[in-house]
């Protein structure tokens, strides 16, 4: 099955050979052997590269959540050990990963030299089960799992535009006044309304009326980019705007309101698949990220 999962990733027997240290021909003869016990031809060949049958499509996600499997079995020999050992595979947004996981991670690896991380940053919605993540960290609504999810702080959002654009259309002073402006949209927020700006202050509320919006993105690095460049306002992370406020290349408007927020979870599996690996990183996460941390730690990913 490994030989057959990577020939898939990779589009050769070659390249499959390389990457598993063994011969071209011995990748085949697994594959051959597959196609035999399955009755089926899982991958067709051709003089310069191999791709899946729809049999082989089907049966190699399969086999991707077969060889995860496989190896979170094997890391449960780990579960013996009192000292966190293996490599570890975290997933989380781009923007709230390079904000917010890196560091955190960057701090966990040093009190953990045993433990190496692949940490891989996308605001893909991946399945865990079929890309082999261990811990997810996940903005926005969740739908139901059979995962185990533990709630994190909320990712806070400020309104922000640059200079350039207040000075041609003037500063807002409450959510009322943004129907009169450009409102920069991040359009990749899960769910039909995890997106609405929604402004609180005491016991009130304001929702703003974006349909008319111009310019919507999924990206939120597009999002500070456009902001800078003076498109119009946009609300993001603190952590990502800090810098362009701090320079000025950002204005912070309507302080007194609290901006939307967004909740934040970190999901895993069952207790059953808790190397000592991944429930430190759990309780390390917990601590740094949790609902009750101090507002001025390092790690605040506002």
């Amino acid at each position: 099955m490994a030989a057959f999962v990577k020939t898939a990733e990779v589009g050769s027997f070659a390249a499959a050979a390389v990457a598993l240290q063994m011969s071209p021909q011995m990748v085949a003869k697994h594959i051959a052997f597959l196609e035999d016990r399955m009755g089926a031809r899982l991958i067709n060949r051709t003089t310069r590269r191999q791709s899946l049958t729809e049999i082989g499509r089907d049966y190699h996600e399969r086999c991707k959540a077969v060889l995860a499997e496989a190896e979170w079995a094997d890391s449960l020999a780990g579960e013996a050990q009192t000292e966190p050992i293996g490599r570890l595979r975290i997933n989380a947004p781009v923007s709230f990963g390079i904000s917010s996981v890196v560091p955190l991670v960057s701090e966990y690896m040093k009190r953990h030299p045993k433990v190496d991380v692949d940490l891989v940053l996308s605001d893909r919605m991946v399945d865990p089960v079929e890309d082999g993540f261990e811990a997810t960290f996940r903005i926005g609504s969740l739908a139901d799992s059979s995962m185990v999810v533990r709630a994190l702080a909320p990712f806070r959002l400020v309104a922000c535009a640059a200079p350039a654009y207040l000075e041609t259309r003037g500063v807002p002073q409450a959510p009322d006044d943004l129907i009169h402006h450009e409102c920069l949209i991040y359009a990749h927020w899960p769910g039909p309304t995890s997106n609405e700006w929604i402004f609180r202050k005491g016991e009130q509320s304001w929702q703003v009326d974006h349909r008319r919006n111009r310019f919507q993105v999924n990206s939120p690095l597009g999002l500070l980019s456009a902001a800078q460049g003076g498109l119009g306002i946009a609300l993001l992370s603190h952590q990502l705007v800090k810098e362009s406020l701090d320079s000025g290349r950002l204005v912070r408007i309507m302080a007194d309101y609290d901006a939307p927020s967004r909740p934040i979870h970190l999901m895993f599996f069952a207790a059953r698949r808790q190397t000592p690996k991944l429930r430190t990183f759990i309780d390390f996460a917990v601590e740094a990220l949790g609902p009750r941390r101090d507002a001025h730690a390092p790690l605040e990913p506002l």
